[in-house]
């Protein structure tokens, strides 16, 4: 609490006012300020990955292969390190608890919080992943990368107190420029924050993302740590029917994606009825690893290493099949059990495994036809990634940049929008924005929401409706509302309770019986609002139920006040015309 303070407080000193001045004045400024992060990023996605590496050269005695690349486990006992890193990511979990509510990623705080990420949930996620990852449970540490970039630029961007549109740029920029650091591809870097992060191409985040990117790849070129690199076949010749089969493998690897996101959330709630603390829950999921690690220690940590060593040997239909389904299951358990990480590089390696097994049942299914295995493992890696984590642009670039070979893009781009167009109309989630789902939240992208759970009925409603009793008689209504004073008036019982809604105009009408009780004249009794009720709920309502006021009641059922269809709408759209505005720089 006393940092965060000294932060806030350090926004008000005259030399921050006027940083603060010409961020808000001059792009070239918050250009500076994005390579600046972008440098933070850099440097700190480097200690991460050394952190985890080193973790695991302890705990292993891997020393030049990956964990995952090891052909077995030679000392089995080395496996007790997935329970022990189980019970130690406990511990972690009970010092940093908040039971008020859960640490918030990069894609909430940019959807739901306008970039503001709280310093605590960053370092939380950072170190428990990084110890998931040292300790060989089956998760990446992209996630990792991702928040602390993200988490840096949100500390840097509330500091200086930026404006929402900015500071949403700015977390993007930092999360984007560490997973471009991680992989050497400030182009791949670039995208993700465009597409996972800030959830839109906007020009006018283009150079700073962009800077970022490119000064977090900076750091690591600096710092001697070789880029992501896979060898390519060098020259291909892709036919029309190409195109068609590797569209196929998109829309294969979609429907495999799906089938992984919805396994891990069907395996996290059978978990959580099991008679286990949730701190303990990485325990037994450590427990339940090691036999999965004995048969095949490629089911191991993140699957660099197996991803390689995949690549470069022939193996049988048999053995890809087998190592997909143990990688499978590791992460389920990983994940399900408590593990922290993300689904990004196991869903690369799981990708290129279906790839490589699209391939050779194709090839053996004597139709004439025959795919090179590798450029199917390529397209395999984009098209499982896209399906599962989103950004068609990011995963095809990262194939670009990771392979060097411009003649597969075409490819690689054609299967990556065929299985993210089939998710999005099939599911409709990534893996991030369906774990908010299954929490509750109406995240379905990174795009800015958070302005509409601002608007709630509450701040848009009107203070002063007439209120009268449902015994009034239509007589006394008259003599009370005077035509043209108001259009509606709420009719409530003798406690108080909303009952409905008269218009005035009925209540004038030549054939209406003036000794009858108002509530004869009523409508819209079961029609009202919440307080809380959000902008989009009150436009989803006057839709339904073809109204154009609305009461406001709370959970007693007294009324508030009302909301009208007008107002609503014109609110929303000079919002919505505001955020376009910002997306587009003008």
């Amino acid at each position: 609490m006393a940092f965060r303070l000294n932060v806030f407080s350090l926004g008000r000193h005259p030399i921050v006012v006027r940083i603060r001045q010409g961020l808000r004045e001059s792009e070239a400024a918050l250009i500076a300020l994005a390579a600046i992060v972008g440098l933070a990023a850099g440097v700190l996605t480097n200690m991460q990955s050394l952190l985890a590496h080193g973790l695991q050269q302890v705990l292993y005695g891997v020393t030049v292969n990956r964990l995952s690349a090891l052909g077995s486990i030679h000392h089995p006992w080395r496996l007790v390190a997935l329970p022990i890193g189980g019970a130690a990511l406990a511990l972690i979990t009970i010092a940093f608890r908040q039971r008020d509510r859960v640490p918030i990623d990069v894609v909430e705080a940019n959807a739901l919080h306008g970039g503001r990420i709280p310093l605590r949930d960053s370092l939380m996620i950072s170190c428990q992943t990084i110890l998931s990852n040292g300790c060989g449970a089956s998760v990446g540490l992209e996630a990792a990368y991702a928040q602390i970039g993200g988490g840096i630029a949100s500390l840097f961007g509330q500091g200086l107190r930026l404006r929402r549109a900015d500071l949403r740029t700015l977390v993007g920029a930092g999360a984007g420029a560490a997973v471009g650091a991680a992989f050497g591809a400030p182009l791949t870097g670039a995208f993700y924050a465009f597409e996972i992060v800030i959830g839109a191409y906007s020009p006018a985040a283009i150079a700073p993302v962009a800077a970022a990117a490119l000064a977090a790849t900076f750091v690591t070129r600096t710092l001697g740590v070789p880029p992501y690199l896979i060898a390519s076949a060098a020259e291909r010749s892709a036919t029309t029917v190409d195109y068609l089969l590797y569209a196929g493998l998109g829309i294969a690897c979609a429907v495999f994606g799906i089938i992984v996101m919805r396994l891990v959330t069907q395996s996290e709630r059978v978990v959580r009825r099991l008679p286990i603390a949730e701190p303990w829950r990485p325990v037994v999921g450590g427990l339940l690893l090691i036999p999965i690690a004995l048969v095949s220690p490629q089911s191991l940590s993140a699957g660099h290493g197996a991803l390689h060593l995949d690549l470069v040997l022939h193996l049988s239909v048999g053995f890809l099949a087998a190592v997909l389904f143990l990688k499978l299951a590791a992460s389920v358990v990983s994940l399900s059990f408590g593990f922290r990480g993300g689904l990004f590089f196991a869903s690369l390696f799981m990708g290129a495994l279906f790839g490589q097994l699209y391939a050779e049942l194709i090839n053996a299914a004597g139709i004439g036809v025959t795919l090179n295995v590798n450029d199917a493992a390529l397209v395999g890696m984009a098209a499982l990634s896209v399906s599962i984590i989103g950004g068609p642009m990011t995963l095809s670039l990262l194939i670009l940049e990771t392979t060097h070979d411009f003649s597969l893009t075409a490819v690689v781009i054609t299967a990556a929008l065929v299985a993210s167009a089939f998710t999005r109309e099939r599911f409709g989630y990534s893996f991030s924005t369906w774990r908010l789902h299954v929490r509750g939240s109406a995240v379905r992208s990174p795009r800015d929401i958070g302005w509409m759970h601002r608007l709630t009925a509450r701040s848009l409603m009107r203070l002063d409706p007439v209120v009268l009793p449902q015994s009034t008689t239509i007589a006394e209504f008259r003599l009370r509302v005077p035509l043209g004073s108001t259009s509606r008036a709420i009719v409530v019982d003798d406690a108080g309770r909303y009952c409905g809604m008269v218009f005035t105009a009925a209540a004038f009408a030549d054939a209406v019986d003036v000794q009858a009780p108002l509530s004869s004249l009523a409508v819209q009794q079961s029609c009202s609002v919440a307080p809380t009720d959000d902008i989009a709920a009150l436009m989803r309502l006057f839709d339904d139920a073809g109204a154009d006021d609305i009461a406001v009641v709370d959970a007693a059922g007294q009324v508030l006040g009302v909301v009208t269809e007008k107002y609503v709408r014109r609110r929303y759209l000079g919002e919505s015309e505001a955020e376009l505005r910002r997306l587009f720089g003008e």
